[in-house]
């Protein structure tokens, strides 16, 4: 995610100036990518918002989680077409709308992200605890704080955020005055995404131990669904992270070959984080009829 769709100015580290975007195989497949997630991603979550009344069987903080998860990757995936354009062509619009989209996506994202592991928190506490549900004013302060962790962790965004130019044209991307910058920025997300696939993961194990030693259920299905969420968390989310983590350590040993590997690599795991927000209905919603 850090990296989807920019260029990276640090002080000791450079690279040679690029060939067209447009004609780059690093920026059509990403685009394409981008493509479908705004086309199928979209409409899911706009059916899951309306669908919302036929959820009268869930909790209320699940219907508010599931509601706010859906909203979070709408927001993410509307502003797709922008960043699609500016892949293939350049950017067409004013230095201030480039940081507030940006920060818009980055916020959407954190949401995203956070909201995944309330919902995974939540099944933990009911399923292995039978813990009762919140009550409405504490939900209300639950996903206040959700969006305000998210617009607290996105700030950066609206600092390094910058109008470039290249033989295509102006672009809208990240820029890092100091190497420490972006060491800082790549450590904090990558510790937000660790700790929130830890956390997924963990859930969703003791959860599927937990229905296994009930003999009122017979759950296969519950245990094929809580290894597919895993698994689709992980596959999607982890390569962002482990390149993110390589990209400090080309920074802080000054290795401009890990670092090209890196920006190779920036755009098309970024895109793959946008795939969540695509899958995100279909997959959560599923699992929360079925928990």
């Amino acid at each position: 995610m850090e990296q989807i769709n920019s260029t990276v100015d640090t002080v000791n580290i450079s690279s040679s100036p690029a060939p067209p975007v447009a004609w780059e195989a690093s920026a059509l497949v990403p685009a394409i990518i981008l493509s479908l997630c705004f086309l199928l991603g979209v409409p899911g979550n706009i059916a899951v918002i309306l669908l919302k009344s036929k959820w009268l069987h869930l909790s209320s903080l699940s219907q508010n989680l599931m509601l706010n998860l859906a909203v979070s990757d709408l927001l993410c995936l509307v502003t797709l077409p922008l960043w699609i354009y500016d892949f293939l062509w350049n950017w067409i619009f004013s230095l201030v709308a480039c940081k507030l989209i940006s920060y818009l996506v980055y916020c959407s994202i954190y949401s995203s992200l956070l909201t995944v592991t309330s919902l995974s928190v939540q099944r933990y506490l009911k399923v292995v605890y039978m813990h009762r549900c919140l009550d409405q004013r504490k939900q209300n302060r639950l996903l206040v704080l959700l969006w305000l962790v998210s617009m607290i962790l996105s700030i950066p965004m609206l600092i390094v955020s910058q109008l470039t130019q290249n033989q295509q044209g102006t672009h809208c991307r990240p820029q890092y005055i100091l190497d420490t910058q972006l060491e800082a920025l790549l450590l904090i997300e990558s510790l937000v995404g660790f700790l929130s696939l830890f956390v997924v993961t963990f859930a969703y194990i003791c959860i599927a131990r937990k229905v296994r030693k009930l003999s009122l259920f017979k759950l296969p299905r519950t245990t094929r669904l809580s290894t597919s969420i895993i698994l689709t968390f992980f596959v999607l989310w982890l390569p962002n992270h482990t390149i993110n983590v390589l990209g400090v350590v080309a920074v802080s040993q000054k290795n401009e070959g890990l670092f090209k590997l890196c920006m190779d690599s920036w755009n098309l795991v970024g895109a793959l984080t946008f795939v969540n927000s695509c899958m995100n209905p279909i997959l959560y919603t599923y699992a929360t009829c079925n928990m």
